[in-house]
């Protein structure tokens, strides 16, 4: 098994980022540590990605692996270069995030937690993104798809694989 290394950028932005909390309380810095590490990881982190954080944060690996695993954010086998995260949760629901989310299943020919053939699009649901204004709506990244129709996620797809 290769060892993990991250670029010499990403262990001072920790390394950083630890410091703000007070001696002994570097667990504080898991979350922005575990974005770090998924982004110089190829957007998806293995065990040995897992436990290297947790060796630079002085950490049991089961500690890290709790939070990886609960949040949705953090992506645990390989993703596509674009993750659709389509809210489905009560009002998204109600103003029709199903209808998006059986729209892209069909259009990508993939389930949800799957990534289409062309390694483009992975779809996963996800909980409230506080947005609820806005339903049906996504997470693209770190922006917002809003007022989701089919025409519109159509126009988003066509452009995403445009730029691709």
């Amino acid at each position: 098994m290769a060892e993990v290394k991250f670029s010499e950028e990403a262990y001072k932005k920790i390394q950083e980022i630890i410091t703000r909390y007070p001696e002994g309380k570097q667990k504080s810095a898991l979350i922005p540590a575990l974005h770090i590490a998924q982004a110089e990881s190829g957007g998806w982190m293995d065990v040995p990605v897992l436990d290297h954080v947790a060796e630079i944060l002085n950490l049991n690996p089961i500690e890290v692996y709790e939070v990886a695993t609960f949040y949705t954010m953090f992506n645990l086998k390989p993703v596509g270069k674009y993750v659709l995260e389509v809210c489905q949760t009560g009002p998204c629901m109600v103003c029709g995030s199903d209808k998006i989310i059986n729209h892209i299943k069909q259009k990508l020919n993939i389930e949800v937690g799957e990534t289409s053939a062309d390694g483009l699009f992975t779809l996963k649901p996800s909980e409230c993104l506080g947005a609820c204004g806005y339903a049906p709506m996504m997470m693209l990244g770190k922006n917002y798809k809003e007022h989701l129709t089919v025409e519109k996620v159509d126009e988003l797809i066509e452009e995403l694989r445009n730029q691709a």
